[in-house]
Parts: structure tokens; C-alpha cells; sequence
């Protein structure tokens, strides 16, 4: 069987010469390089959706924003990552997620291990630019060792992909639509009802806020294992 020979695209960003694999993305191609671009709905090891948009970067020559995380390299391409332009549509952004739902720092379990918190730090972002439009969900708390807390869910669907594309399961979508929408188990059963999750808690440890945590834990505690998903493959591909 004769191999297609993997070809390589040389662009720049930010003004340096990088190369990569002529399938890869913009942020992948950062991430090789140790070129920051911020991410959310991100995770190595899941399949790419662009939900969040926080990885928006600039093409020389166009007058639009793309997200870094779907978008394809292409030879003599010259990417921006960083600019003002980019920084007020990332505050504006990240505004919105946090008007959308309920995101109290100080009482979440996931304070000072969250991405969404860490993104507003970096970011300098004090305060929403944009009104609170919160409408209030009810906690899911029927498992047995998990819970699902929609107020601070950003839909960033990890939890989704990790549940489809990892355990195969399933069992997670999304469900309503607009300012209703939220993260349903089946057909919008209660968790503890659901017939197709599997309690690996895979999505628990992908989530990147306290929208998914572990039971009996305080504030401050639910440290995520995000490499999980890379570690899965790595040990299925060695077998």
C-alpha cells in the first residue's frame, strides 16, 4: 500500500515563519509553536465545533474574524492573534457567556480551577459589557456521585463530544434552543434515569467550568483531569 506523502504548509503568525501538516488547524499549529491563543469549547483528543469563538484570530487581507480552532492553514497565510480588534471581541464574548448564565466564583466548586475564570482574568475583563439575561435552570442533582449545574454551563459541548466520541455512549446532547437552552441526558430525562450514560464521569472531568462536578465537594475543590481524553487514546493506540 503506497503512503500519500504528508505535505507542509509554511504561513506566519504574528510575524514568525511556522510550518505545519497541510490537514492542521490555525490552533494547532500555535499550539505547536507555544503561540497563546485562548480557548473554551478547545479540548485536545475532541473533535473541533467552534463554539465558544474566544480562538477568533485575523487573516491579513480579510476584514473578518475566524476561529483558529476550525479553521485550515494555508501556505503564505499571515495570522494575527493578538490586536485590539481582537481583544474587544473577546471581552464582548466572554461578556455574553457570563451574562447568559449564573457564574458566582466565590461559591463554585470549580474556583480557581476554572477556564472561564482564568479566560476574564487574562482577558482584564472586570465586569459584563453587556446586560444579564440570566433565566434560571434547575440542578440535576439525581445521580448518585455527580451533578449538573446548567446555571454555569456555557455550552461548550465537551461534555457532548467526550460522551460520543471517547465512551461511545451518547447519552449527552443539547437540548431547547436560544436562552433555553442547556445540556439534556436522553430525551431530557433526569440523570439518574438515563439508560445510555455509563457514570464514567468523563464529562465531568472535560468541563471546563462548575457546570459538571463531583458530589461532596466544596468550593475551590473539583480540580479537572483534562488530560484524560489524551491519555485514553495514547494507552488505545499502544495496545
Amino acid at each position: 500500500m503506497i503512503k500519500t506523502p504528508v505535505r507542509v504548509k509554511t504561513f506566519k503568525i504574528n510575524g514568525m515563519d511556522v510550518t505545519g501538516k497541510s490537514n492542521s488547524t490555525i490552533l494547532e499549529v500555535a499550539n505547536e509553536h507555544q503561540i497563546k491563543i485562548p480557548t473554551l469549547c478547545y479540548l485536545e483528543g475532541l473533535s473541533c465545533v467552534g463554539a465558544c469563538r474566544m480562538c477568533l484570530v485575523q487573516v491579513k487581507g480579510s476584514d473578518k474574524l475566524i476561529p483558529a480552532c476550525t479553521s485550515k492553514i494555508k501556505e503564505g497565510m499571515e495570522v494575527i492573534t493578538d490586536s485590539p480588534i481582537i481583544e474587544n471581541h473577546r471581552k464582548m464574548i466572554l461578556s455574553m457567556i457570563f451574562a447568559e448564565r449564573t457564574h458566582t466564583c466565590s461559591v463554585c466548586v470549580s474556583n480557581g480551577h476554572c477556564e472561564l475564570q482564568n479566560s476574564a482574568i487574562e482577558l482584564k475583563l472586570e465586569h459584563s459589557l453587556v446586560p444579564y439575561i440570566h433565566k434560571g435552570f434547575e440542578i440535576d442533582a439525581s445521580h448518585k456521585d455527580y451533578v449538573y449545574d446548567p446555571n454555569r454551563c456555557i455550552l461548550c459541548t465537551r461534555c457532548v463530544r467526550v460522551c460520543d466520541e471517547i465512551e461511545g455512549a451518547h447519552a449527552l446532547d443539547i437540548g431547547f434552543r436560544g436562552i433555553h437552552a442547556k445540556i439534556i441526558h436522553d430525551m431530557d430525562e433526569p440523570w439518574s434515569q438515563s439508560q445510555s450514560c455509563t457514570s464514567c464521569g468523563k464529562c465531568v472531568q472535560v468541563c471546563p467550568t462548575g457546570a459538571l462536578f463531583e458530589k461532596g465537594l466544596s468550593a475551590t475543590e473539583m480540580i479537572k483531569k483534562k488530560n484524560i481524553i489524551t491519555n485514553l487514546i495514547q494507552t488505545r493506540a499502544n495496545k
